[in-house]
């Protein structure tokens, strides 16, 4: 237990990804000796007292009570193209409801004070506010996102020398895109700022001047991440299981020895169900098994499930992963350094958000294939025996997980926030 217990208080917000790496952190803490309050969306209530923290949720800023698309904040399904979908974020969660997160932060600090808080980095308002009241603040983004996006603006603005090769050029444009988002981002921040008495920043990224540290929850083996950097410490991900997830009994007989394959995409709308039953179909016409995980936002029904292909709401990966021989997802950073720490080779179907990016690394380390939404079921059943049938994936994905797993384990989390709580 912590010979000097700190007050932390955790802010994330109902969006898929970020929640369940804050929560990992959340019970860490608590089980250290921690006094610890969670403040999100009401939905997350529920699994995050499972940590043993206390919860609070938004009051002025957005409240989800559910996880359905209705109450999604930025629709990035209806995206026109990736960089639509980030303009949403930004506008969505970033910057359009930051003062309403602001104002909840500073009330919450006003009734409990805080040693450290501990943001998503989405929640500009919760950093604008710790400005303001001169409060420890510390980010902990749970992609690669925010750092790959402040790493090519850096280098943007740093080089005139044209692009060496064509994906340095790409990087570039892409660069080039977010930059222009995040330019039309400061205005609206810079609102915020004001109607807290705050000085205007030139650059949304000039907010995180306010941050102690970045806290990276994620793997630099898997990113291919030159280690830490000043204002930036890598934690490694924090991957417990949702509280939600249902206990899993295998329907199949006990001596089946077909190849099991754990199919998992986002635990958030991303109108998704056409290609989880283009994956359903493909996998109907291969012999293995196959158990699909859908989430809270689509039910059982609106999929057609075949003989070989179980079809559940939920399930604990951590304890399927195990016995499994492919994993097949969306490409979240969550699912798949989850995949790859129990050593299994991938296939990722991005779909946005840190998505594509995630696929890329993937197929970089030779430890998966990556395919379009749109893909066919024979496309995908193609890519599936690709998978199985050449060893090639398992055995990278076998030493890229080591990497993963062994990141997890060590992980210094908790010392690393008590030593910034002080």
């Amino acid at each position: 237990m912590a010979a000097n217990p700190r007050k932390f208080l955790i802010t994330t917000l109902e969006g898929g990804g970020a929640v369940g790496p804050a929560l990992t952190v959340a019970r860490k803490l608590v089980e250290a000796g921690h006094d610890v309050r969670v403040m999100s969306d009401e939905v997350n209530r529920p699994e995050a007292e499972a940590t043993g923290a206390r919860f609070i949720h938004w009051n002025r800023a957005p409240n989800r009570s559910d996880r359905s698309k209705e109450t999604d904040l930025h629709r990035d399904w209806e995206a026109t193209d990736m960089m639509d979908g980030f303009a949403r974020v930004i506008g969505g969660i970033v910057v359009g409801p930051s003062l309403r997160y602001a104002l909840d932060t500073i009330d919450e600090l006003d009734r409990e004070p805080a040693d450290l808080v501990v943001s998503a980095e989405l929640l500009m308002g919760v950093v604008a506010a710790c400005e303001k009241r001169g409060q420890k603040v510390a980010l902990l983004p749970s992609n690669s996102m925010i750092i790959t996006i402040k790493a090519a603006l850096e280098k943007a603005a740093a080089s005139s020398a044209p692009p060496a090769s064509e994906q340095e050029a790409r990087m570039a444009g892409i660069a080039a895109a977010m930059g222009d988002a995040l330019k039309r981002a400061v205005p609206p921040l810079n609102a915020t700022r004001e109607a807290l008495g705050l000085e205007p920043i030139g650059q949304l990224l000039d907010q995180f001047r306010a941050v102690s540290m970045i806290l990276a929850a994620v793997s630099p083996s898997f990113d291919m991440a030159p280690g830490d950097q000043p204002g930036l410490t890598y934690i490694g991900p924090q991957l417990d299981d949702p509280a939600w997830a249902a206990p899993w009994r295998s329907p199949f007989p006990a001596g089946d020895t077909r190849p099991l394959v754990l199919v998992g995409f986002s635990t958030t709308f991303q109108d998704h169900a056409g290609v989880l039953q283009a994956v359903i179909d493909a996998l109907s016409s291969l012999p293995v098994r196959a158990l699909v995980t859908l989430g809270p936002s689509i039910e059982p029904g609106e999929l057609n499930a075949a003989d070989n292909v179980q079809v559940v709401s939920s399930a604990p990966h951590n304890q399927i992963m195990p016995v499994a021989s492919l994993v097949i997802t969306h490409g979240g950073y969550g699912t798949l350094t989850r995949a790859l720490s129990h050593k299994l080779p991938i296939l990722a179907m991005p779909q946005g958000r840190d998505q594509y990016g995630n696929a890329e690394r993937l197929v970089a380390h030779g430890a998966g294939l990556a395919l379009p939404p749109g893909a066919d079921a024979a496309t995908i059943a193609g890519a599936v025996e690709q998978l199985l049938g050449d060893p090639s994936y398992a055995a990278a994905a076998d030493k890229l997980g080591a990497a993963v797993e062994r990141e997890m384990r060590e992980s210094k989390v908790v010392e690393v926030l008590e030593g910034l709580a002080g």
